[in-house]
Parts: structure tokens; sequence; C-alpha cells
């Protein structure tokens, strides 16, 4: 047997770590800013968040001594409840993030193919490279709003016949959104490709379409309580599916994959009631007074069914770069989504929005 020095697989180097928003606190730190002074429009997470019922949690009422309940029983059943569907069907993760990972070590083999409508989340590639599959990626035309055309997507998926398909619905970062029952029917035309539909946005839309209730074998649902109930710290994530998808979730995980901390802070956000209607509601108001006020400093915003979207500026790098070193906003630099002249944006609470408005007018 050949000798050789030891060493992670090959393919491993020439896989780039994603790239994400939220606060880069080494940046920070070298730029001698402190983490809470800043206001933070890269993350689009529920600024009215997290509820009462989470804040108020004590450690002394959750068990930390012994391990978690590895299969997250109570969390389940709280989500079960919350979306109303078979809690047989659904497993929990440590974030998306975890279960994208999962995802793609128990479905892809090397030489796979995997197709992703881009631009968006940079986890879908990134997990299917490791695994070593052939990542396409279908591009929406920016001269439409980065819209998705149905036929030029149908088209290829005959054309490639990928293992997996990631869809984020709504998209991240443009905020676009494919109907539902477009999906629903890929799938079913498709009965051999796998397709992954990350709703991890999906209740923020304006106009909810979600496939949690649909129980097609090859339909894959991720949801998430990150962003809708401000709990990024802490990860926790859904994936509704087929049996035999979870049951190869399960079987492939980390031990105690959620955290003690985790499961009763997911249960108390569920339990919330009005919090997420009520939050949505205002975030809501709040984007119909911040797009038009954009626009009349000369910006143009594209078209988003959710509560974050993107924005032309012309070097994004650097637009992000002076707003942070002056006035302490940070927004979301896109050339990590191939979209190097915009930035994205997340609304957030109105006298938030006006401190942006007036960090622009004086740019």
């Amino acid at each position: 047997m050949p000798e050789r020095d030891f060493g992670p697989r090959s393919h491993i180097a020439a896989i780039s770590q994603t790239h994400h928003g939220a606060l880069n606190y080494a940046e920070l730190a070298g730029k001698g800013i402190v983490p809470e002074d800043v206001l933070d429009f890269s993350s689009n997470i529920n600024p009215f968040g997290p509820p009462d019922a989470v804040t108020a949690l004590g450690l002394n009422e959750i068990e930390l001594a012994g391990y978690p309940d590895r299969d997250s029983h109570l969390l389940r059943g709280a989500f079960a409840d919350h979306l109303q569907i078979d809690p047989q069907r659904i497993f929990a993760g440590n974030g998306t993030a975890e279960l994208i990972w999962l995802l793609a070590f128990t479905c892809l083999q090397p030489g796979d193919k995997v197709v992703q409508l881009a631009p968006t989340f940079g986890e879908y590639a990134r997990c299917a490279a490791l695994m070593g599959a052939e990542v396409i990626s279908l591009w929406a035309a920016e001269e439409n709003d980065f819209q998705h055309d149905v036929q030029a997507v149908t088209d290829a998926l005959e054309e490639h016949q990928p293992r997996l398909v990631f869809v984020c619905n709504p998209n991240n970062p443009t905020g676009t959104i494919l109907p539902a029952e477009q999906i629903a029917a890929w799938a079913a035309q498709f009965p051999q490709t796998g397709f992954v539909v990350d709703e991890a946005y999906q209740p923020f839309a304006e106009t909810p379409d979600s496939l949690v209730g649909a129980e097609q074998p090859n339909l894959i649902v991720l949801r998430s309580l990150t962003k809708d109930y401000t709990l990024a710290g802490l990860r926790l994530g859904f994936v509704v599916g087929s049996p035999a998808v979870l049951d190869a979730l399960q079987k492939a995980r980390p031990a105690w994959n959620v955290n003690a901390v985790a499961q009763a802070a997911g249960v108390a956000a569920l339990q919330a009631e009005g919090f997420l209607p009520s939050s949505v509601e205002k975030i809501s108001e709040a984007k119909e007074r911040f797009i038009p006020a954009l626009k009349s400093l000369g910006y143009r915003p594209l078209p988003s069914r959710t509560h974050f979207f993107v924005m032309l500026v012309g070097d994004g790098h650097a637009f992000r770069a002076r707003l942070l070193s002056e006035y302490h906003i940070q927004v979301r630099d896109c050339a990590s989504f191939g979209m190097p002249a915009y930035v994205r944006i997340a609304v957030r609470r109105p006298e938030e929005n006006e401190r942006l408005l007036a960090a622009l007018r004086q740019m």
C-alpha cells in the first residue's frame, strides 16, 4: 500500500470559508470599535426580540448537570403545535447551518450534481463541495431584479438531473419568493431529486407560502427560530421531511446536538403567543416608511417580499467600510454572494432606521 503523509482530504484545501453577516469581533477590535456601539443592519433578525419569556428564563430552571434530551421531544412538540403538523415529521438541529451540513453528508456522494438557485446563502454550495459534489449555480438575472425564470430553471433541472436542489424561499439576500406550488411541481416532475427548501425567512414574508404541510418524499423543508424569535446566539433549526430523510439525519447527527438551554429557550419562544405576529406587523410598518425614505435619497432598493433587501451602491465593500468606520453602522457587503456592487440591509426599529438614513444623508 503506497505511503503518504497524513493530512485532510485533498479537495478540502480548495474550499473557501463562507462569509456571513453579523459582527466580526476581530475586525471591530482592529478598528477600536466596541461591539455594543455598532448598529447592525447586516443580520436579518427580528429587532423586537427575543420574547420576554425567553429572557426571563433562569439557568436554575434548566437541567445543566445532565445531558439534554437527545431527541428534543418537548421542543419538537412545541414546533409541531406552532406549524400544526405531525412532530414525527420534524428533526431538530443546532441551527439550519448544521442541518444543511447533515443533509449534504447523508445525501451526497463525490461526483453528485447539486443545483442551487443563485445568488443565495453560501452554506449550500460549501457543504455540497465538502462532500465532493459538483455545484451548479442557476443565476437569476440582475435586469429582472434577481427574480428566477421558472422555465429556465425547469430546463436546467431536466439537463442536469441533480441529486439535490437548494431553494432559499424567501431568498437570501434578495428577498425574492418562488410560489410554493411551483417548487412542489418541480418535486413531482423530478422525483429522483431532493428539493431542500430553506424557509428560514418565511415568517417575515408579505404573504407566507410554506411547504411544511406538503408530504412529497423528496421535499425537505428547513425552518429556524434564529431569525423570527431573535435566537441567533442559541442556534435552533428544524427539518420537516419524510421518515427516510429523518432516519438518515438521526443516524448521522452528532450526539446531543441541541443543548438544554437552546431547547428550553425554543419551547418558551414558541409558547409566547402574539410575539411573532406583533413583531412582523411592526417590522412591516417600519419597512413601509424606510424604503420611500431611501428612495428619496436617490437609492434604489430592489423589490423584496420580506424584511430585508439588496441595494445597488457601486462598491459594496467601500460602502460598508465607510458606514462602519465613520458611523458605527454595519450593512452586509454582498460580494460573497457574487454581487459586489450591492449591499443587503435588514429593516430594524424605526429610530434605528432613521440613524442609518441620517448617516446616508451625510455620505
